[in-house]
């Protein structure tokens, strides 16, 4: 199954793979809002694949270029248009940690765009991860962001000695990361939407999203909580709960049975 490496006209950047009914991606908080590579555009593309072999998954990012003072709302508006531009009838969209926020976000201000919505590994707003993020986005603007990356890396984590583990991978790979900045501002993106999902809170806006919502999570995840999850699912107007045991904030994405409940959830 041959990947697709496209820009949307809306300067988004992604990829495409599989045939089907389409299925579109939002990802994670990223150093910056290119199209992936390396290592990164496999670990991408192997998450993509249990999905592509019955739909189109379009993996997409964020703009690039972001204003200051940008907002989730903002970062959706963006999606909605480019959706409006792509597709000619609602989609299935899955979005993850950062993604989900703006996935959330999207459902509630552009119900027309979204048929069903996945949340992986995210809730209406954060929780731990707020402070996790706030510092990470301080070391990076103090001039250290080998101890941002490294933080971040950590709070994945689910259990301490994978923390440890996840804090020096990574400090060791965050200069692979800076290097692929061409102007010396590679994180000014990150930033700005670290910024945006600090004042991220939908609690008043839940019951406006109508769509079928699945909310996914493990009960040890670094940036969330259990509780925010199930409050989550409980919001929306249709909403339902996979909550997996023993796992952390990126282990959702490696259980095995995730890609069933999700392809179940979204042709019941």
């Amino acid at each position: 199954m041959e990947a697709s490496d496209e820009t949307w006209d809306s300067g988004m950047a992604c990829m495409r793979l599989g045939s089907g009914a389409p299925l579109v991606l939002l990802p994670g908080l990223s150093s910056d809002h290119r199209g992936p590579e390396g290592f990164d555009r496999k670990a991408q593309l192997g998450a993509m694949a249990p999905y592509a072999a019955h739909r189109e998954v379009w993996w997409v990012n964020r703009l690039t270029g972001l204003a200051a003072g940008t907002t989730i709302a903002d970062l959706a508006r963006a999606y909605a248009t480019a959706l409006r531009a792509r597709f000619d009838v609602p989609v299935d969209v899955m979005g993850t940690s950062t993604g989900g926020s703006i996935a959330l976000q999207l459902a509630a201000d552009h119900p027309d765009v979204v048929r069903r919505l996945v949340l992986i590994s995210s809730a209406h707003r954060l929780g731990p991860g707020r402070r996790v993020q706030r510092d990470a986005a301080a070391e990076v603007r103090a001039g250290r962001p080998r101890r941002a990356m490294a933080g971040l890396a950590a709070a994945t984590a689910a259990h301490g000695w994978s923390r440890r583990l996840l804090w020096i991978a990574g400090w060791l790979l965050e200069p692979a990361m800076r290097g692929r900045g061409h102007d010396g501002h590679s994180y000014d993106d990150m930033l700005i939407v670290i910024d945006a999902e600090d004042r991220f809170d939908l609690s008043d806006r839940l019951a406006d999203i109508r769509c079928p919502v699945l909310v996914v999570g493990g009960d040890r995840d670094g940036f969330y909580s259990p509780d925010l999850f199930a409050k989550t699912a409980d919001g929306v107007a249709n909403g339902q709960l996979a909550l997996y045991p023993g796992v952390g904030h990126v282990g959702v994405v490696r259980i095995r049975q995730l890609p069933g409940d999700v392809l179940d959830f979204l042709d019941p």
